[in-house]
């Protein structure tokens, strides 16, 4: 079952349920995030971002293709981590001799910090995120001109005539706009304390009672929602997006017990990816 959320200016619309399957549309960015099933209102998205090679994130990429080529879309470019490159090439070209057909992307590969321009204002930044396979998460940044502040009560005029003649008025200024994070140990929140300030954060929350403990999490290199609590204080976020819960929970019991066990301050950023009633399946 799909599920869309509105967090800020961002849609989110997709699936995730942990173990299963992901796959995360963000149209106003233009960025198809994982593709753990084949969506086909998603096929048309030209940018494609994978966390990692696990298959609930990333074996529907084929039929991606598959579904791109019958309707006429040429090869999509593919984000993810540099360690994956090459055996997801491969993986492509068995498809394709398996299926007697070609099978066709572009493969952009990353490193944690690297950064690439997307269009216009919108860049990429790679970090590291800690699983047992190779894997990263992906902040998108605008870049935007901000007059300095000594300039800033001159009249229009004048800042055109000095623009016009070259004197450097302007600084470059990053808004980190949404960061997508999955699939790792809550520590990355430490190393990579950005994701606090972002205006929007998809942030994993796989297990989320008693039961299965924080220790559990940890072991299986996912975040538990015990541990987003002790944390509330310092998400900065205009809307925290979290997603990615064990099939073991029904969406009624991940909604009753994120509004129980979340502070109201930290709860009424939280949008819950997840159905509001029934089945995560069927």
């Amino acid at each position: 079952m799909l599920t869309e959320v509105q967090a800020g200016p961002y849609t989110v619309r997709g699936i995730s349920v942990g173990g299963v399957y992901t796959s995360l549309l963000v149209p106003e960015l233009g960025v198809l995030l994982d593709a753990g099933v084949p969506i086909r209102s998603f096929a048309g998205t030209d940018r494609i971002f994978l966390s990692h090679g696990h298959a609930d994130h990333a074996s529907a990429l084929g039929s991606l293709l598959g579904i791109r080529a019958l309707v006429g879309k040429g090869p999509p470019q593919v984000y993810l981590p540099a360690e994956i490159e090459a055996p997801v090439q491969e993986a492509i070209a068995a498809l394709g001799r398996l299926h007697r057909m070609k099978a066709d992307l572009h493969t952009v590969p990353m490193r944690p910090g690297d950064t690439l321009k997307l269009q216009q204002d919108l860049w990429v930044r790679a970090f590291r995120t800690h699983h047992p396979v190779p894997s990263l998460g992906y902040q998108f940044i605008r870049r935007v001109s901000k007059l300095k502040p000594e300039y800033r009560e001159l009249p229009p005029a004048e800042i055109g005539r000095r623009r016009q003649a070259g004197e450097p008025l302007f600084d470059e200024v990053e808004r980190l706009e949404l960061a997508y994070c999955t699939d790792t140990l809550s520590n990355v929140l430490e190393r990579q304390p950005s994701l606090f300030d972002s205006r929007v954060l998809i942030l994993e929350c796989t297990f989320i009672d008693a039961e299965r403990t924080v220790r559990d999490a940890q072991e299986r290199a996912h975040i538990h929602l015990e541990e987003i609590a002790s944390m509330a204080d310092r998400f900065q976020n205009e809307a925290l997006v979290l997603m990615h819960f064990s099939q073991a929970y029904s969406p009624a019991q991940v909604h009753t017990t994120l509004q129980a066990r979340l502070p109201a301050s930290l709860l009424e950023r939280v949008r819950i990816f997840a159905p509001d009633s029934g089945r995560w399946f069927g």
